[in-house]
């Protein structure tokens, strides 16, 4: 009995899928998780049916490569560029329940060593959005063919244990979502990719709820956004360190607010405690 619920401890203690086994030999473990910017409706739903990846087993490691990146995929000649699948969960993702500093596992798996170069993510038709309570369909742009390719150039993966990467995919749904006419909408993803252990945050908690308060995070080259949850807290991963401004678009007849200077550190997050906001 004691030795049965260690196992059960110890199992729900290891989040990023490892379990202190050794990687086998010419292979590497990768896992894949999924957390969401914020957006104007009520729900982002996305179905997600598979994630592939496309590995360069010629290259034996994900750092930075300064040769040429547009590597063919169907270029049967070239035994080194192999696709293969990660395990998923297919299904409906509501992006909008992973924003505020909250991620998701979504895909993972032991594959071939070397440099991964493109993710594939396949969509199937059940993608939608809620606003106001009512759904309508979310529909792909022709070109986009039910998938997303992001393209990698290595350098992206935190190796967190020898052979055992993980990387975070942001799908901001903020600008993912294109409305083209009156209760019709388009997805084009727009994700950023990032690595806890090389970057940086910010949170904190604004009041009261009924500013609907609109957070943005920027500096010379970067923009980032927040929805803040009902308690008014909020939370911003995936910066690069740097200094910030925090502007605070609020509504309901209450003052904007401006915070300057906010220094960014690596693997840090920035706490600016309770922003009380004022008419």
């Amino acid at each position: 009995m004691v030795a049965f619920v260690g196992a059960i401890i110890f199992f729900a203690c290891t989040k990023d899928g490892s379990m202190g086994s050794n990687v086998p030999p010419g292979k590497q473990q990768v896992n894949l998780y999924l957390t969401d910017g914020p957006g104007f409706f009520d729900k982002i739903l996305i179905d997600i049916k598979s994630v592939k990846v496309l590995i360069d087993t010629c290259s034996k490691n994900n750092e930075h490569h300064d040769g040429d990146d547009d590597d063919d995929e169907h270029d049967s000649a070239n035994h080194c560029i192999i696709w293969d699948s990660l395990a998923v969960k297919p299904g409906v993702y509501n992006l909008l329940t992973l924003s505020n500093g909250t991620d998701t596992l979504l895909a993972n798996g032991t594959i071939p060593k070397g440099r991964i170069i493109r993710i594939k993510i396949a969509l199937g038709p059940n993608n939608s959005l809620v606003k106001d309570s009512v759904s309508y369909p979310l529909n792909l742009p022709p070109d986009m063919h039910s998938t997303i390719i992001l393209t990698l150039r290595g350098g992206e993966w935190d190796e967190f244990e020898p052979g055992k990467f993980q990387l975070w995919l942001d799908f901001d749904g903020l600008h993912s979502i294109i409305r083209v006419r009156d209760n019709e909408f388009v997805l084009r993803p727009v994700i950023h990719l990032f690595i806890i252990r090389a970057s940086g945050g910010i949170e904190g908690k604004i009041t009261p709820r009924e500013a609907f308060p609109v957070i943005s995070i920027f500096n010379g080259t970067d923009t980032a956004f927040a929805l803040p949850r009902g308690d008014g807290e909020f939370k911003v991963r995936g910066l690069d360190a740097g200094k910030y401004s925090v502007f605070i678009n609020a509504s309901n007849g209450y003052q904007d607010t401006t915070i300057t200077n906010v220094s960014v550190s690596v693997g840090k997050t920035v706490d600016l405690g309770t922003i009380k906001l004022h008419k």
